[in-house]
């Protein structure tokens, strides 16, 4: 294995384990590189690796600190729904309800690595832009990983939901799988986006990873497009 590659890793540990934890600076550049036994080219390879996966953030004039989620980055990494004319801002999100249920998916346990009949805990989101329903989100996660969220914490959020995950549960999610499809709109989904039944709409499904590539959240997200597009930047590493 490259040293860049081995050096990756063994950051990545002391990221998931906790030693260095989400908003931490990480140590000066010479003392990282000589507590790995590598040099501080090497170090800054691995370093660049882990900052295009948006797990480490730069910061001018501060140094490279473990990624927190913010508004910011969930607009960048995980919020893709904009107005046709490229206006993008944060949703309005509105929670329809919270239940802890047995798992009877079997899309929803196969991304999760879940059998059916497990216990997991279910919400629905509907997120207004401009003013206009325009997202419902249906959103599944393992109970095991989440012992202790109620609807109240949910609700009572200061920030995103995956700035909860990181904050209370010390779930960090790093990157997620999505598809993508066009399908009419039911009847319960229509309901919620105010739209006539059948209406043609996107329906993106979203397995949320976090490190190791543990799946920590299933979400089928139904999206009006009528006046707002789905929007993802692709980018390629060296």
């Amino acid at each position: 294995m490259p040293l860049f590659r081995s050096a990756k890793r063994a950051l990545l540990r002391e990221i998931e384990s906790g030693q260095l934890p989400p908003g931490e600076a990480l140590p000066s550049e010479a003392v990282l590189a000589s507590a790995l036994g590598i040099s501080v080219g090497t170090l800054r390879h691995a370093v660049d690796e882990l900052v295009a996966e948006h797990i480490l953030v730069r910061r001018q004039g501060r140094g490279t600190f473990v990624a927190t989620h913010n508004v910011d980055r969930f607009l960048f990494q995980f919020f893709h729904v904009e107005r046709s004319d490229g206006l993008s801002e944060v949703p309005q999100v509105e929670l329809l309800g919270f239940a802890q249920a047995r798992l009877d998916d079997e899309a929803a346990a196969e991304a999760l690595g879940l059998k059916p009949g497990e216990p997991v805990l279910r919400f629905d989101n509907r997120l207004q832009l401009q003013g206009r329903p325009v997202v419902h989100d249906q959103i599944t996660l393992p109970l095991g990983l989440f012992k202790g969220l109620t609807e109240q914490r949910l609700r009572g959020r200061s920030g995103t939901i995956y700035q909860l995950y990181q904050s209370e549960f010390a779930i960090t999610v790093v990157r997620a799988q999505e598809r993508a499809r066009a399908v009419a709109a039911d009847p319960a989904v229509a309901r919620v986006l105010g739209l006539p039944p059948g209406t043609p709409v996107m329906q993106v499904r979203r397995t949320a990873l976090s490190f190791g590539d543990k799946p920590v959240e299933y979400r089928v997200s139904t999206v009006h497009t009528a006046l707002h597009e789905y929007v993802h930047t692709l980018s390629r590493r060296a």
